[in-house]
């Protein structure tokens, strides 16, 4: 009887030990859930910083920088009742797809980063998706404007894929809006950079907004050099208006060879004409009657204190004006930021949590509510060259 006793009592106890340990693995499992700091947040870059999007990867990476230093130079980000500061883990996605999907594992899986600001550009954005998911990690892209990026294809939304930047078929619109009551547009020809979805997208997304007719649909590829019978065609039909959404590269060459043909027509484009680089290949001259949608004007400084701060500081580091691409990024990391503080944690999952309930945040580019598909709600501004110089803003909400 005593042998048997103990030999329940073996099993009893036994048993109570394991359901002891299943419960601490289970309490482990659960806090382990995505990734958590050390003595430092880290937060990983995946980034276009060579190949055809290196100009815009390059400008984010020195919106990131800025953002980062200011923050740790006033001891960091507050967890808590303590505050630590972040370490920036930045890697070259070298504007390849299959790149950034690799970066994206390495960031989440051998760096441990607890949130990822990029990739910048849509394509590799989404080829990153997969691996942020699977490690239930954060990232929020300054600039992939495709409606459905942060879209899973049933259409629910992506769990931890933000941005900072609107989507395409808001800019499109836009523009649209713009050219009908503002430019009084009737005749439009269009020019597609149909070598992305970033293209195609704006422009459906502006055939369904205008109301006027479309004279001519016209499409490039990225890469393209010489415009000319294109635009030989156009300058023999009655146009209002010329919308041209692309990159800066294309378009730059565009507006100047329209302006060497005597076309003098409005030229209206998109935010990856938001570059200095523009004018410089359209020749200042030409690059007048010019019109682009953006998140960020240079003039914000005038009525919003964040953006003149930031400003600032840009000119004072890197001796040039902020460029738009670096104020979408800057606000990235500030987002981040203020998903820890609202959540009191930096693990990875809260951090998601606390971006999708971001409210009237006060950034670089405008007050932000982050809305059920993950996208910013924000103004849009239309920003007019003249001889190469912003010269007036058109703000639209």
């Amino acid at each position: 009887m005593k042998k048997w006793e103990k030999q329940t009592m073996k099993i009893a106890a036994l048993g109570a030990m394991a359901l002891t340990l299943a419960g601490c693995a289970t309490a482990k499992s659960s806090s382990s859930q995505g990734n958590n700091p050390g003595k430092t947040i880290k937060i990983g870059v995946n980034m276009e910083l060579s190949g055809s999007a290196a100009g815009y990867g390059e400008q984010q990476k020195q919106g990131i920088q800025l953002a980062v230093k200011k923050i740790n130079k006033s001891g960091g980000i507050k967890v808590g009742g303590t505050k630590k500061k972040i370490q920036l883990v930045i890697r070259d996605n070298k504007t390849s797809n299959t790149t950034a999907a690799s970066v994206a594992a390495q960031l989440v899986n051998n760096d441990k980063v607890v949130a990822v600001v990029g990739p910048a550009t849509t394509s590799a954005g989404t080829a990153a998706i997969p691996n942020m998911t699977k490690a239930a990690v954060p990232s929020v892209s300054p600039s992939a404007t495709d409606p459905d990026y942060t879209l899973q294809k049933s259409g629910k939304v992506q769990k931890y894929i933000f941005r900072a930047c609107y989507q395409n078929n808001f800019q499109g619109a836009t523009a649209a809006t713009f050219v009908t009551k503002n430019l009084k547009a009737k005749r439009v020809a269009i020019l597609t950079d149909n070598s992305s979805d970033y293209g195609t997208g704006l422009t459906k997304a502006f055939k369904k907004k205008y109301r006027g007719t479309v004279v001519s649909s016209q499409t490039f590829q990225e890469g393209d050099k010489d415009f000319n019978a294109i635009l030989t065609a156009l300058k023999h039909k009655k146009i209002d208006a010329i919308y041209a959404p692309g990159y800066y590269s294309e378009i730059g060459l565009i507006v100047k060879q329209a302006r060497q043909a005597g076309i003098k027509a409005p030229i209206v484009g998109s935010d990856g004409m938001a570059d200095a680089k523009l004018a410089q290949i359209a020749g200042k001259s030409n690059a007048t009657n010019v019109y682009y949608t953006t998140p960020f004007s240079t003039k914000a400084s005038a009525t919003n204190k964040v953006a003149s701060k930031f400003m600032s500081a840009y000119k004072a580091k890197y001796g040039s004006t902020a460029p738009t691409f670096s104020a979408l990024a800057y606000d990235s990391v500030y987002m981040i930021k203020a998903a820890i503080e609202k959540e009191g944690s930096a693990n990875s999952v809260k951090i998601a949590d606390g971006l999708a309930k971001l409210k009237n945040f006060k950034g670089v580019t405008g007050t932000t509510t982050i809305d059920k598909q993950h996208n910013p709600e924000k103004t849009i501004s239309i920003e007019q060259l003249t001889n190469g110089v912003v010269s007036k803003v058109y703000n639209v909400k």
